[in-house]
């Protein structure tokens, strides 16, 4: 599991110097994917209807629901590599 997060720490680290910016649908699975191999799953309140982003990033960390945190950080360390 070290290895997995040292390889997890360091895609976060790489997310950053990405060579363009990811389309929209990209960032909320790359953010989905950070929340669930970080933290979990999704326990947090629904965002109201008011705050679009908030509740856009909710609903595709929500959709992750039971992907175990190693598989996320895997698909995660994947994704930023496939993007690099």
């Amino acid at each position: 599991m070290s290895d997995l997060k040292a390889a997890f720490d360091k895609a976060v680290a790489n997310s950053k110097d990405l060579s363009e910016r990811p389309d929209n649908a990209t960032l909320l699975r790359l953010y989905a994917l950070y929340k669930q191999g970080s933290a979990g799953d999704n326990l947090d309140k629904k965002p109201g209807f008011g705050d679009m982003v908030a509740r856009a990033k909710w609903d595709a960390w929500s959709k992750l629901k039971g992907t175990p945190q190693e598989a996320a950080m895997q698909q995660y360390i994947d994704l930023i590599n496939e993007l690099g």
